[in-house]
């Protein structure tokens, strides 16, 4: 499968494999590399530029190139505030990620998904990859659900590939260690539901913060963008721990 990346925003990809050019290697979970005419940064919280293989804030330095968006319609200072603003002489793209050592781009999820576990920053892309990576799960979703000791915890939501017959307790105990040795002791994950589906956008978008609001105790209505409501509807319980 060949990926792609970009957003409504800039109305073609900002990172991708051209079919149009001489191809290259294809690396698992790369959309590749940035595409003429973008020039993307991966910045901390004080927006100094990270180095290869360190997560931070997907960017794009300024100018952006033709075909993406000018301002917002009748709204100029919300644009900039919204997307010009928190790195000056950047656009932000809202995503995190980062670069690797040969200039292939990772998108590792919303920046607003970061799960803060006791001061502790963590990405739940990278959790994600942990739980996928076991042969058994076809996909997956981790979020942050309140705690009053630690802020927030990580919660894992596994799909299981079709025909997989695997002990439950065992395929949450496989996961947990694996997230432990991947991740460390401190994303104190301890938690994984196996569901039946996973709710999403028409898109194909994994409705994490209606999931994290529903186990937050918050009474999250249905977005119009669903794909199917009654998956989400079926998650509820679960979410809320019944």
């Amino acid at each position: 499968m060949v990926d792609h990346w970009w957003q409504t925003e800039t109305g073609w990809p900002i990172a991708a494999n051209l079919r149009g050019l001489e191809p290259m290697p294809i690396k698992a979970g790369s959309p590749s590399v940035p595409v003429p005419g973008y020039d993307v940064r991966i910045l901390d919280e004080d927006g100094t530029e990270m180095g290869p293989g360190q997560e931070g804030a997907v960017s794009l330095k300024l100018p952006m190139p033709p075909g993406t968006l000018p301002t917002l319609w009748g709204a100029d200072e919300r644009y900039v505030a919204s997307y010009l603003t928190r790195f000056p002489g950047y656009y932000l793209t809202g995503d995190g990620g980062y670069l690797d050592e040969d200039g292939y781009l990772f998108v590792m999820g919303r920046t607003d998904d970061v799960i803060n576990v006791a001061g502790h920053r963590l990405s739940p892309g990278s959790m994600e990859a942990v739980l996928a990576a076991h042969p058994a799960v076809a996909e997956c979703a981790v979020i942050g659900v309140a705690d009053r000791l630690k802020g927030q915890l990580p919660r894992g939501f596994v799909v299981l590939k079709d025909g997989i017959d695997i002990d439950h307790d065992t395929l949450r105990g496989e996961l947990i260690t694996a997230m432990r040795r991947d991740i460390g002791a401190v994303a104190a994950f301890r938690q994984v539901t196996i569901v039946e589906a996973l709710p999403k956008t028409r898109s194909g978008k994994i409705l994490r913060k209606s999931m994290r609001a529903i186990a937050d105790g918050h009474d999250e209505p249905v977005p119009s963008t669903i794909e199917d409501p009654a998956v989400l509807d079926a998650l509820r319980p679960a979410l809320r721990g019944e």
